[in-house]
């Protein structure tokens, strides 16, 4: 029978005198490890012979021989020459991604060595509003490793851009910070606001400050001029969207941490490393982290281990890497004394691994007791019911018809010029292009030729039954099909993607009748579905299970002819205005490049 999951330790305050008594030898630990090889990420080296003890869920010693700390009561480990390496940390990263909810989200990558990560719930919150960033509060605090939340700080993302299914204050922000498990202020994506001193950002920044929290950041431009500058100064303490070597150079120099994401769409450390690689940068302020990934990647390729391996296989040396994935991490978030490192007084948290530059996992330890072994969980960790007001989210206020996908063109035009949304591969932002296209009895029809096809933003959120129509280029879509997600960053109306607008209209009801998820039709005939009736973001089935759907959506996706890496991921972020050049709205299409509405028409 799976044992429970082990409590919170106690302070280190509390615990002194006890941790004193097994570092020397008067009383006995719970857990001794030997014979290991001690990856220090303070001294950043590999300690070879190294014992390690442990008592209440915290190391008491770490040393060369902790034979004087085995007693009748205690466990003994032979790690056998293999390293011990501190828990894993994901600095940035949004749970509503992985399409599962937080209990589910710890059981997919325990395994995989995540023993702390920083969850910033802005997606729920632009859904349910502040009752629902303190469901998943609640929820973190129920889990068998540390689930750190940041209170999200833009909801909506861009005021006037876009309407969310919630609006959070500078009043929310405070009363927030004083919540047991905020340790933070949430990604600061509205960067135009904080460079012009808008009242609500400054407000949640100076909340935060003054609670001694940390500040998050998200400087989606490629300008490092005044703008940039003008950020900084407002307060965000880090940054994970850069893309080049220059965007990390450029932030840390400015005192900021810069964050290197490997999502399942997003690759951006390969590029920002060369800062440390090629650059000689002081690696101490670079942070690894995931942003977004979701359930196929966590189950079948992993979570910050892939990072880690990513990181190394750039030519970073292995312990460096895991710097980045602990200890900078647990420094950024103020929490050194607790997490990020195998020294005495940190909670417990540790791997032992068998192969370091390809991260194998052998086992999995969080606070003293043994979570995962050899790839599965060791423990039960209880299903967390989410309450009725969480679901049946969806509401479209009508039935959609075909006709609702229609554009229609300025009469007498036999052809227009059109603006697309350009998705680039494996990277967030979009490209701001234009097409011809021709004109069909008064319609715009697409160009699946050219892979021009259309994108559609259903509002869900207050029934007004809604549709802004807009093109799209990139998915390579070659049969008639649709895929439409109720997550649809950040506002979370409903965004559908097709070349068909009768398949279009199929698949936005079907997410009405479902109460949210990810679905995709192709001539009338539903082919895969996700269902995610938690706030429309999330299932409440098992990760492996929702991988599954997922793998089979991905699928299906490939045989409608899209070749893109995890396109579901690029396509649920088409609604995201705060990252260039262009996206769509409620309100229509956003150049967010000068944060102005633009027409579809050119």
């Amino acid at each position: 029978m799976p044992q429970r999951p082990a409590p919170k330790p106690r302070p280190w305050s509390e615990m002194a005198t006890e941790l004193v008594d097994v570092a020397t030898g008067r009383r006995p630990a719970d857990l001794v490890v030997r014979n290991g090889r001690w990856v220090n990420v303070h001294s950043g080296e590999i300690v070879e012979g190294t014992d390690i003890a442990v008592v209440g869920g915290r190391f008491a010693y770490c040393g060369p021989d902790a034979s004087h700390a085995v007693g009748e009561g205690t466990e003994v480990i032979d790690a056998g020459g293999r390293y011990l390496v501190p828990g894993l940390c994901d600095a940035h990263m949004h749970v509503e991604s992985g399409m599962v909810t937080v209990t589910e989200f710890c059981r997919a990558v325990i395994p995989h060595g995540t023993t702390s990560m920083f969850i910033d719930p802005h997606e729920i919150a632009n859904v349910l509003g502040l009752p629902g960033v303190r469901l998943m509060h609640d929820e973190a605090l129920a889990m068998p490793v540390n689930v750190h939340v940041q209170m999200p700080s833009c909801v909506p993302s861009a005021p006037g851009l876009e309407n969310a299914g919630a609006q959070l204050t500078v009043a929310d922000v405070e009363e927030a910070m004083t919540w047991e498990n905020i340790v933070g202020l949430g990604e600061v994506m509205n960067f135009p606001g904080v460079a012009a001193n808008d009242p609500v950002m400054a407000g949640e920044i100076a909340a935060t400050m003054r609670a001694g929290r940390t500040v998050g950041g998200h400087y989606a431009s490629p300008d490092l001029g005044l703008p940039f500058h003008g950020y900084v100064a407002g307060g965000p303490e880090d940054d994970h969207e850069g893309t080049r070597a220059g965007d990390a150079i450029a932030r840390v120099r400015q005192g900021m941490k810069a964050m290197l994401r490997l999502g399942s769409a997003w690759y951006d450390v390969a590029e920002q490393v060369k800062a440390v690689t090629e650059s000689g940068v002081d690696p101490r302020n670079f942070i690894l982290c995931t942003d977004d990934s979701h359930s196929g990647t966590l189950v079948n390729e992993g979570h910050m281990d892939r990072v880690v391996r990513h990181a190394i296989a750039q030519g970073l040396k292995p312990v460096t890497a895991i710097q980045m994935a602990t200890l900078n991490t647990a420094q950024h978030f103020r929490l050194e004394r607790e997490i990020g490192s195998i020294a005495p007084g940190r909670q417990a948290d540790f791997l032992i691994v068998s192969d370091l530059p390809g991260m194998t996992i052998d086992a999995v330890y969080a606070r003293g007791r043994l979570l995962a072994e050899k790839g599965r969980l060791a423990i039960d960790i209880p299903a967390y019911p989410y309450p009725p007001e969480a679901k049946n989210t969806v509401n479209l206020g009508k039935r959609l018809s075909a006709q609702d996908f229609d554009i229609e063109a300025p009469s007498g035009a036999n052809e227009v010029r059109v603006r697309v949304i350009g998705v680039i591969e494996n990277q967030a932002p979009t490209r701001a292009l234009e097409a011809d296209l021709p004109v069909e009895d008064g319609l715009v029809a697409m160009d699946r030729a050219n892979d021009v096809c259309q994108i559609a933003l259903v509002e869900r959120h207050r029934g007004t039954g809604g549709v802004t129509n807009a093109f799209v280029s990139g998915f390579g879509y070659q049969e008639d099909c649709a895929i439409a997600s109720s997550v649809a960053h950040d506002s979370h109306h409903i965004i559908v993607v097709g070349t068909n607008k009768q398949d279009m209209a199929l698949a936005a009801n079907r997410l009405a009748e479902t109460g949210g998820g990810v679905v995709l039709f192709s001539k009338g005939r539903e082919l895969a579905l996700v269902e995610m009736p938690v706030a429309g973001l999330m299932s409440d089935e098992r990760a492996e299970v929702v991988a599954e759907k997922a793998g089979r959506l991905v699928e299906a996706m490939r045989r409608m002819g899209c070749t893109l890496n995890n396109a579901y991921m690029q396509h649920s972020l088409l609604a995201l205005v705060v990252i260039p050049e262009l996206r769509i709205s409620d309100v229509g299409l956003v150049d967010v490049r000068t944060f102005e509405r633009v027409e579809v028409f050119v």
